[in-house]
């Protein structure tokens, strides 16, 4: 079955935290359902220059990237929102849309220690903590950024959305996040965009957090 909408992330990135939380709260007010896929910004930036400061980051986001993938191979779906969820919240800071955004939680680093507390928080065995050093899960980890980057047709960072059986696009990118009617409306008018082929891409100068 097709999911109403699919949403490739990365999980170290704070744009697609934000996105992903007004996803998951529209998801919550419409019934629907939504496809978490992994999106690696590692991969991504593979063979380019990138800043010092980023790359620690980077191989922070593999070790999430790894454990998402098994939560979402043997637990399922739901098991991967909720550890997504757990690991977001401690990382950057707030649960969902309104007024907690901007607030000076989170903003702790990934590592094993907040690993292990997210996996416990999302009420996931602990030995899924190996998981996270397992690299024989970065075959999945990658073919799932390949079928982000082929859903979209270029070469796209996180978020990536899709409805339905439909193209993907890069974004909506949200500061803060959307709540109440203002989320209604960005959901309404992104689904209804890509639903017309001959759009493709729209954009302003983004909101600081």
């Amino acid at each position: 079955m097709t999911s109403d909408v699919t949403f490739f992330f990365d999980p170290v990135c704070p744009f697609t935290w934000r996105t992903s939380r007004w996803v998951n709260s529209m998801a919550d007010k419409r019934g629907l359902t939504v496809q978490w896929r992994l999106l690696s910004l590692a991969t991504l930036n593979e063979g380019k220059e990138i800043p010092e400061q980023y790359r620690d980051g980077m191989a922070r986001g593999w070790r999430a990237s790894r454990l998402l993938a098994a939560a979402d191979q043997r637990h399922g779906q739901d098991a991967m929102a909720r550890l997504y969820t757990e690991i977001g919240t401690r990382v950057h800071g707030f649960v969902g849309p309104g007024p907690q955004d901007g607030q000076p939680t989170g903003g702790r680093l990934i590592d094993t220690e907040l690993l292990a507390e997210a996996l416990a928080a999302a009420d996931l065995p602990a030995e899924l903590i190996e998981a996270a050093d397992d690299t024989t899960l970065d075959d999945a980890v990658r073919d799932s950024h390949a079928a982000g980057q082929a859903r979209v047709g270029t070469e796209s960072g996180s978020p990536i959305v899709a409805f339905g059986d439909g193209p993907g696009f890069f974004g909506p990118v949200v500061v803060p996040v959307p709540d109440g009617e203002s989320a209604e409306k960005l959901f309404d008018a992104v689904r209804l965009l890509s639903a017309v082929p001959e759009f493709s891409e729209i954009k302003r100068s983004r909101n600081s957090f």
